[in-house]
């Protein structure tokens, strides 16, 4: 077997989620030859995630021409990902299965036609928004997901029949970013310490209409510390559309208020993949960010903005507002908000996270291997 892993992005969130995966695989299946795809802006990140793993290497890029003008075109498209997907459908071709964290790689498949692997999905999050149980996912012939939520939920939206199949294999990002004994300390004092990790989407996102102004409350209050850490993408462009809610909104940028010795924040870096800032929060704010589940494990005080008016799943965490001012006098009962919640957060997790002694890692490499196994006109649900 060929079985290859794509790391087809211009930012690094998705790696934790397939690398363990890819780790275990190749050292449980030494006879298969196991293929990184990986596109240059990931490979530092993959390459650290691999350990002993054995593995060919592809530079998964786009052609020439397709190169020099996506720097531009990356702006409004993902125009990168998908001509990087048209210049190795050889490639792609030649595999007997590709595992990927996003949908775009569809494309490849629908464009080889009969020629084309087997096309595997892992979920880069454990997200409650209506695209998470996208439509195309059903073009996947394995779903390997975190737990039972997904699987309710994907046969509810009929992503599943008789020619897909679906697994339940816990969540590999938390094999492959062990838990510290203790959190990072971020601040030089001993004060409270809020996250706030607003999506990207234009409709579903508090930033467009809250989250300069958040800033600005919190620098005036010295007795609270601050860290901005967005979804990765918010400021990766600055026109913002949503496919699922046929919304575009341009982005507003940091306040000045964002330079306050209370407030750090963070809008690229590595820590927004790795847990750090989930992890050194006493208490979480967002919206519509699958991170409140990273966040969650330890259960602790959560916070939504409602800038839209379309309920989200993970909501029941925590106090939900509809203006700045209904938060800030929300979160002057912080400490017992987080009490209040506990149990609804244990059991959001219990629902979302199926827990083993086997790492979610190993048990994907299991599946996958099971599944291919069988041969390819006996694969069904």
């Amino acid at each position: 077997m060929r079985i290859g892993f794509l790391f087809n992005h211009d930012a690094g969130h998705q790696v934790a989620h397939s690398v363990g995966i890819l780790r275990a695989y190749a050292r449980a299946n030494a006879g298969d030859t196991v293929v990184a795809l990986v596109a240059p802006p990931l490979q530092g990140a993959v390459r650290a995630g691999l350990g002993d793993a054995r593995v060919d290497w592809i530079d998964f890029r786009p052609g020439t021409v397709a190169g020099i003008v996506a720097p531009v075109l990356d702006r409004i498209a993902p125009f990168s990902r998908k001509s990087a997907l048209a210049a190795n459908l050889d490639v792609i071709a030649g595999l007997d299965a590709l595992v990927a964290t996003e949908r775009t790689c569809l494309w490849a498949r629908r464009k080889l036609g009969s020629r084309a692997p087997a096309f595997i999905y892992i979920p880069h999050g454990a997200g409650d928004r209506g695209v998470t149980y996208h439509q195309e996912l059903a073009q996947f012939d394995l779903l390997l997901v975190p737990g039972r939520k997904y699987v309710e939920a994907a046969r509810a939206a009929g992503l599943i029949d008789a020619d897909n199949a679906i697994g339940i294999i816990g969540y590999p990002k938390f094999d492959t970013l062990a838990r510290p004994s203790t959190p990072d300390r971020l601040f030089d004092n001993d004060n409270p310490v809020f996250v706030y990790n607003p999506h990207f989407d234009p409709y579903l996102s508090s930033w467009y209409d809250f989250g300069p102004r958040l800033i600005d409350w919190f620098s005036g209050r010295p007795d609270y510390n601050l860290i901005v850490a967005p979804h990765v993408m918010l400021f990766r462009k600055r026109f913002h559309w949503s496919l699922e809610y046929r919304t575009g909104r341009l982005r507003p940028d940091l306040p000045a208020s964002a330079s306050a010795p209370n407030i750090l924040v963070d809008v690229d870096g590595p820590r927004l993949f790795d847990m750090s800032y989930m992890r050194a929060a006493d208490v979480y704010i967002g919206d519509a960010s699958s991170q409140i589940y990273e966040f969650m494990t330890t259960p602790r005080p959560a916070y939504f903005i409602d800038s839209h008016g379309v309920p989200i799943r993970h909501w029941r965490a925590g106090p939900v507002a509809t203006s700045l001012a209904q938060l800030a006098a929300m979160l002057r009962d912080f400490k017992a908000a987080g009490a209040r919640f506990a149990s609804a957060q244990r059991a959001l997790l219990d629902e979302t996270f199926d827990s083993s002694p086997i790492p979610a890692s190993e048990r994907a490499a299991t599946a996958i291997a099971e599944f291919m196994a069988v041969p390819k006109v006996q694969r069904a649900c």
